[in-house]
């Protein structure tokens, strides 16, 4: 990459259930995780510094309440935001280590403010549970922010500065998406209907990871945008390669597999950054997992 690559923690875990009652989810630690790593050195990347999260506390929500968190969500959202636009007006290549998916909020907002940008998001679910296909309710917004993000939820979250959507339908692609027979909760037939173009695990070895990226490039890095955001959810990963995740239901993607639909997508001159979320330390003692990722990401990003 010709561009300055800044390394930036946005730590937030606001997104997630906790992983058990009375305790909080550890994916806060990832960007810790992944700087023991010797992340920053490996990039040649210039520091950031940290977006610092307000404190993990559903106090007295309930079922039913909407999205939790919603109003920190909403205040971290603007100030991720802040840092991210400041970096790419200035010409930079921010790696946005979180944190759970919810980070994707504050990231969009931050393009959204500069002009028309895609999202190229590899997860293992499509995050698009909302109002209008969630008849039990929402409420964590780390399964809800594909959703959100193209303003689709409550509009504390879904508008904020008046800038609904941050992302349009046709410039967002799903990739890596556990299939339905493993993932029964992913909506298919929703994001077809909705032309959201989304590539499960089926399709990405149907037509090989490069030739998905390049397909996914098309509506993500189209003429009339101005770039596009490359979010990673560490859950795309097979849990036999990575179960350090919040979620990790089997039939994933391999190393290399996501490694080949990543390089094209942040290769492309179009790609404005990159973040990577929902890795959580807490699950793997012996630091397994943060080595693999900080392998992938040295071997996509760095120079």
């Amino acid at each position: 990459m010709s561009r300055r690559l800044v390394l930036l923690d946005a730590p937030s875990n606001l997104g997630l259930r906790p992983p058990a009652p009375g305790t909080v989810p550890g994916c806060a630690k990832l960007a810790g995780a992944l700087r023991d790593q010797g992340l920053a050195r490996r990039l040649g990347a210039t520091e950031g510094g940290v977006v610092v999260p307000p404190r993990y506390d559903r106090g007295a929500w309930r079922p039913g309440d909407g999205v939790f968190h919603a109003a920190e969500l909403a205040a971290y959202s603007r100030r991720l935001a802040d840092r991210v636009e400041r970096h790419v007006r200035d010409g930079d290549f921010p790696v946005v280590l979180g944190g759970d998916c919810s980070i994707v909020l504050g990231s969009s907002l931050a393009l959204r403010r500069v002009g028309r940008y895609g999202l190229a998001y590899l997860d293992g679910h499509d995050d698009f549970r909302h109002p209008g296909n969630a008849p039990g309710g929402v409420g964590a917004a780390g399964g809800e922010d594909v959703a959100l993000v193209t303003g689709r939820g409550q509009a504390d979250l879904t508008d904020l500065e008046g800038l609904r959507p941050y992302v349009r339908d046709e410039d967002v692609a799903l990739l890596g998406l556990r299939d339905a027979e493993n993932e029964p909760d992913n909506c298919f037939e929703e994001l077809a209907r909705l032309d959201i173009h989304h590539a499960p695990v089926a399709t990405v070895r149907a037509r090989g990871p490069e030739e998905t990226a390049r397909a996914a490039l098309q509506r993500v890095a189209a003429p009339e945008l101005e770039g596009f955001w490359l979010h990673m959810d560490a859950d795309v990963l097979d849990p036999g390669v990575l179960p350090a995740v919040d979620s990790d239901e089997p039939g994933g993607l391999g190393v290399e597999e996501v490694r080949a639909l990543l390089r094209p997508l942040a290769a492309s001159p179009r790609c404005a950054g990159f973040q990577l979320t929902i890795y959580d330390p807490d699950r793997d003692p012996d630091g397994d997992g943060a080595a693999l990722l900080a392998d992938l990401l040295e071997s996509v990003l760095a120079e």
